[in-house]
């Protein structure tokens, strides 16, 4: 007790009752303090001596015993040495409990370390008694044995033994000679176990030089053929390495060497080995391990070649060049033969063979040498699957999955057409096994267990048959990198080219829809299984790639495709997909399955949305955005419809992840709702989509354009007739849609989406012009068929049409619209309009639409005319017969001369104006039309006068500088004309700006016009000495257009302004050739600086206004320094030199440069620093500038007037 006590006091809790499971504690108390290790652990040897062999302890304790034993061994090597080494006996005692154990435990734990201790504790004593001892029982034990079954401890602990211990080989072979014949019955006793430890004692026992000459004839009798065969028959990779281990040894000594490649003599040793092989030779067995796809197996083999040939290169690599592995054509012809036989079992067997064959070929090594033979192995595997026998059919497709590969297949040339003939032997016979099935399907519950055994075998064998079908697909997408395996290159060039890759790649196609998805389709009527699924939707994927100019078209008719026959309801692929990853990946499994459905979602997206119905494609960056989008969040994706619904629903602050993931459910419910997939409630998603873009709006994000175009469909298409969305909402889409450059961005072609932009006012405002210019362009130009038919025969209309005819009733504004339309769009579209519309009027007769279309039809005349080529002769007549109360007639006409004087080539501006001149009736016209100007009563709108103004000066202009005969003179009163302009109409700036065009051309022509006579008004006073230096002007009506000038400029109307100082110039320079003092005078009124500086407080950098440095220019150019001092000269050009030319029109621009060229011209610049300055502006002027070209948009239409800018300005 003392003892035990001492070996147990002052430790903690745990450890001590860790400690006391290491003593004996019924003996204990008995034991000699010296058998007490003085160290932790605190191990007693004699309690040890008493425990192991102690049957009534546990295996455990006595693992843990050894466990610490071992482990105090490799910490105190030298006190547990000192321990065991005091008495010898004790010691041999002790190593024959530790042996008595290692034989009579099955537990491999315990053996191992029973083995480790026994050789650590024989190693560190380096006792030859001890050591003796232990060989004895080792030698004892095998003689005992009647089986070598119990055999493998022992084996082992001697293999490592003589490992440890190198001498000791000899001793062995001399002093245990017939334990060789024990190892011969380890070596022929079927476990590979056993067998890998004989060869592993082997390897240690020929790695002595002396021990292998004393073996040298056991090897030759009985070892050597023996163990070729074993080494060539090796399943376990411990097998082959220790095996390959005794062979390099073996292979150190020529004389081992010459027995094994020897082959007549391994042949004669073998005839009187049991469990030998003749016909086995070294070559052949190295060259199959060269095959493995184990690295470890292939340096292996690669080292015993080299040795064998290091002791004679000469005599022995000519074994090694023909040594030949059986060709697959063997293979091939055996299954083949085997397959007219009625042994099913020898079928099956064969075939699993092969299997086995084609599988395991290393891919850099081809197995089919020829065509040919690649050929017969195709119909060897057709014939098996097409067998009756299931079994026989099921092992057949393994083999063809297996068959299917790059490296079995690139012998040139490919044969497409015996792969599509045993693809389709393959898919028929699953097809033909399924429908078996269904037509014997049982009834009654008594069979209920005979039908779900009968799914699981049809389950498995439809799984086989679309792992070999994606096998195929996989070939077709390697063969695509491969130019030689586009075509058979020996086909004649006349013939039709069927057995080439995209003939095969076609076939794979029209074989999915036809056979595979059908019959996957049927097989989701019972039941659903994963794996199946994960293969299928693979096949769908791969099927995007192999057939890359087909995958939009297969796409839209995978998603078109009704599923209702097999599921639940109506359905596509998308619900499909959707559905297995909510049911199978929502808890992380099946994350294969989640990928694929990932991979197949994302690419079936991708097509859907390049390839949409009638709208263009979106472009390459719009695809990228959605690529990267679908990319991170489809993975996430794996909710049932309800859940997505609430989740797009959240009006909370939503993180990137979380948005990404909503943006992608919403292109999911987009396009599953465009090809009429509706599985998810039309209200339930309205709600949906209102409270995502909500939720958006709040966050103050703008989504993905796409995104933005899904969600305005979907609102679309799910809104109820009596469910209108809120004014917020409303609002809310109006501000998303003005952050969108172009309206076609997120344009879905659909009626309902055209009902959504008219149906809201606000939208209808600001977006009906161009969603309905949108509508025409897309539709189908089909509309002629409706011309020209009776009530009782009407034809119905299009849904298309029926939602805008309803639209057009409910809102009749919008024919104000579609007549704008007419009017402004290209010739298709407004043709397409126009037979709309005259549908609509004669299919709705009672609708009182004449008073709201009848002022806005006459306007379309102008570009009807334009567009068909109509000749200003023809138009011109038709003026002439009218008065000028004929606005609506007159109006489109007269834009239409005007066009015809400005916007076509001088040549044919010179053509139209001799034509229109020698129109007596249009020029009557114009002149009753000028004299109205002034009129109050029976005067006709404004614009009309605005037309008239401008079409005479047009006239004017080209009569004067062609020299054109006139045939009727237009009598102008010139004080009536001033009248005007001093006391102009309210809102009449336009009407002015046409009347100072007219003006400029008279004066820039002298009033020398043969065209245009200048009449007085009345009696006229008595002419003073300067009226007749001016003359046909006076003074007084120079001053009355100076002060009118003035007073026009002042209401700084761009256009207004740019005329009137158009006019200035042109009186100023009629003035100077007449009058250089007048002109003088006239130019350096007081008030002109008022005026000037008037305009100049218009606002920040007004100075660069084109009609301001105009003004500017022509004040300097008569020197008027009172009106422009010389020092606000130099303001204007430091504030020109700090301003960004670039941002400035063409404009603005020419006229800077006249302004600068101005100041040039007059050399007087003092200031070298403003001289300077003017240069730099001048040279960072571009060249355009004064090229006095006009803009490309120079025509315009003001308020229904055409309008020439270039006209007005210059």
């Amino acid at each position: 007790m003392a003892v035990r006590q001492a070996a147990t006091a002052g430790t903690p809790g745990p450890r001590r009752e860790e400690e006391a499971a290491l003593l004996f504690e019924r003996a204990h108390y008995r034991h000699d303090p010296r058998w007490l290790l003085p160290v932790t652990p605190r191990l007693c040897l004699a309690c040890a001596l008493e425990l192991l062999p102690d049957p009534g302890v546990s295996l455990v304790r006595k693992k843990h015993m050894l466990s610490c034993f071992q482990d105090a061994l490799v910490r105190h090597t030298s006190l547990v040495t000192q321990l065991v080494s005091q008495d010898q006996r004790v010691c041999i005692h002790f190593i024959s409990v530790l042996f008595g154990l290692l034989c009579s435990m099955e537990d491999g734990s315990v053996t191992n370390l029973c083995i480790e201790v026994l050789i650590q504790i024989t190693t560190h004593l380096k006792l030859e008694q001890t050591i003796h001892c232990l060989l004895d029982e080792c030698h004892k034990e095998l003689c005992n044995m009647p089986s070598m079954r119990g055999s493998l401890a022992t084996l082992t602990l001697l293999g490592k033994l003589v490992d440890a211990i190198p001498a000791l080989a000899d001793e062995l072979v001399m002093e245990h000679g017939n334990l060789m014949e024990h190892l011969l019955r380890g070596l022929v006793y079927p476990s590979e176990g056993i067998q890998a430890s004989v060869c592993y004692l082997y390897g240690k026992l020929y790695s002595s030089p002396v021990a292998a000459e004393m073996l040298s004839g056991h090897f030759r009798e009985k070892l050597f053929p023996l163990f070729l065969s074993i080494l060539d028959g090796a399943q376990t990779k411990e097998l082959q390495i220790n095996c390959l281990g005794l062979l390099r040894q073996l292979l150190k000594y020529d004389l081992f060497v010459s027995m094994i490649m020897n082959q007549d003599g391994m042949e004669e040793s073998a005839k009187n080995i049991e469990g030998s092989s003749g016909n086995t030779s070294l070559p052949l067995v190295l060259k199959k391990l060269l095959l493995s796809r184990d690295e470890t197996l292939q340096v292996a083999s690669a080292h015993c070649i080299t040795a064998v040939l290091v002791h004679s290169p000469a005599k022995h690599a000519p074994a090694f060049i023909h040594a030949d592995i059986p060709g697959i054509e063997a293979v091939v012809r055996s299954l083949q033969g085997s397959l007219k036989m009625n042994n099913i079992e020898l079928h099956k067997q064969g075939l699993l063979l092969f299997a086995e064959i084609l599988t395991r070929q290393p891919e850099e090594i081809k197995l089919f040498t020829s065509s040919a033979m690649c050929r017969d192995a195709g119909r060897a595997l057709q014939e098996a699957v097409s067998s009756p026998v299931l079994e026989v059919a099921a092992e057949a497709l393994k083999a063809t999955s297996a068959f299917l590969r790059k490296d079995h297949q690139s012998t040139p040339p490919v044969q497409y057409g015996e792969l599509r003939a045993l693809l389709e032997a393959m898919l028929n016979r699953c097809a033909e096994f399924s429908q078996t099935l269904l037509s014997r399907r049982p009834l009654g519950h008594a069979s209920s267990r005979d039908s779900e055994k009968a799914i699981l075998q049809r389950g498995k064998f439809l799984l086989s048959t679309l792992e070999g079908f994606r096998s195929a697909c996989r070939l077709a997408i390697e063969f695509q990198s491969e130019p030689s395996a586009q075509e058979n290159p020996f086909t004649a060039p006349s013939a039709k080219k069927e057995d080439t890759l995209e003939a095969f790649s076609e076939f794979l196609l029209s074989a999915c829809d036809s056979l595979c998805i059908p019959m996957v389709m049927r097989h989701l009527e019972q039941t659903t299984h994963p794996a199946l699924m994960e293969v299928f939707l693979s096949i769908l994927h791969n099927l995007f790639v192999i057939v890359p100019h087909m995958k939009e078209k297969f796409s839209k008719k995978l998603e078109d495709l009704v599923l209702g026959r097999w599921m639940r309801a109506s359905s596509s692929f998308i619900r499909l997909t959707l559905e297995l990853k909510a049911r199978f990946c929502s808890d992380l499994s099946h994350s294969a399955l989640n990928q694929v459905c990932s991979n197949f979602l994302y690419y079936m997206c991708l097509n859907l949305l390049s390839a949409p119905e009638k709208t263009g494609p979106p472009s390459k960056e719009e695809l990228s955005a959605v690529s990267e989008l679908l990319q991170h969040g489809l993975p996430q994706i794996s909710s049932r419809s309800p859940e997505s619904l609430a989740f797009l629903s959240d009006r909370q602050y939503m993180e990137g992840a979380a948005r990404q993931r909503q943006y992608c459910i919403l292109l999911l419910f987009y396009l599953a709702y465009i090809h009429e997939d509706r599985f998810v409630s039309e209200a339930e998603l309205f709600e949906a989509v209102q409270s995502f873009l909500l939720s958006l709006q709040d966050q103050g994000e703008r989504p993905p354009l796409v995104v933005f175009k899904a969600s305005i469909y979907l609102l679309a298409i799910c809104q109820d007739k009596d469910n209108t969305l809120r004014e917020t909402m409303v609002s809310a889409i109006r501000k998303f849609l003005e952050g969108i450059p172009d309206l076609q961005l997120v344009y879905t072609h659909h009626p309902l989406l055209l009902r959504f932009f008219l149906l809201y006012p606000e939208l209808m405002s600001r977006y009906g012009h161009h969603v309905l210019e949108l509508w025409f362009f897309w539709e189908d130009s089909s509309y002629e068929e409706l011309d020209d038919v009776t009530s009782a025969g009407q034809p119905a209309l299009p849904a298309s049409l029926v939602v805008l005819f309803q639209l057009l009733r409910s809102i009749p504004s919008i024919l104000l619209i579609l007549l704008d339309l007419i009017y402004s769009s290209p010739v298709d579209t407004a043709h397409k309009v126009l037979n709309s519309l005259r549908t609509f009027l004669r299919r709705n007769e009672d609708i009182q639409v004449g008073g709201l279309i009848r002022g806005h039809f006459l306007l379309i005349l102008q570009r009807l005319l334009v567009e068909h080529g109509a000749s200003p002769s023809g138009v011109s007549k038709l003026c002439g017969k009218c008065s000028p109360t004929d606005v609506d007639i007159l109006q489109p006409s007269f834009n239409f001369l005007y066009w015809s004087l400005h916007q076509t080539t001088p040549s044919s501006q010179k053509r139209a104006a001799a034509v229109l001149l020698s129109s007596t009736g249009l020029m009557e016209l114009l002149e009753k039309m000028l004299a109205l100007t002034l009129a109050k009563a029976d005067s006709p709108r404004t614009a009309l006068l605005c037309s008239a103004w401008l079409l005479t000066a047009s006239f004017s202009a080209q009569q004067h500088k062609g020299s054109l005969q006139v045939h009727q003179t237009l009598s102008v009163e010139m004080d009536q004309v001033l009248k005007a302009l001093s006391f102009p109409k309210k809102k009449a700036a336009l009407l002015s700006a046409a009347i100072l065009c007219f003006l400029r051309t008279a004066l820039r022509q002298s009033f020398s016009s043969a065209l245009v006579a200048l009449v007085p008004s009345g009696a006229q006073p008595l002419p003073a000495t300067e009226d007749t230096v001016l003359a046909p002007l006076r003074m007084s009506q120079v001053r009355s257009l100076v002060i009118g000038l003035q007073n026009l400029l002042v209401q700084k109307d761009p256009l207004l302004s740019q005329a009137c100082v158009g006019c200035l110039e042109a009186l100023l320079d009629y003035l100077d050739a007449r009058s250089p003092d007048i002109a003088l005078h006239v130019a350096s009124q007081p008030w002109n600086r008022f005026l000037l500086f008037t305009l100049l407080d218009a606002g920040e950098n007004s100075f660069l206004r084109p009609e301001i440095l105009r003004l500017m220019t022509l004040f300097m150019r008569y020197r008027s320094s009172s009106v422009l001092s010389h020092e606000e000269v130099g303001d204007v050009l430091q504030g020109v030199a700090l301003a960004d030319l670039s941002t400035l029109s063409n404009t603005t621009l020419q006229a800077l440069h006249g302004f600068f060229q101005q100041l040039q011209s007059m050399g007087h610049l003092a200031d070298h620093s403003m001289a300077q300055t003017l240069q730099a502006s001048l040279e960072g002027l571009p060249p355009s500038t004064s090229s006095g070209q006009p803009p490309l948009q120079d025509m315009l239409c003001l308020g229904g007037v055409a309008v020439s800018l270039s006209h007005i300005r210059n």
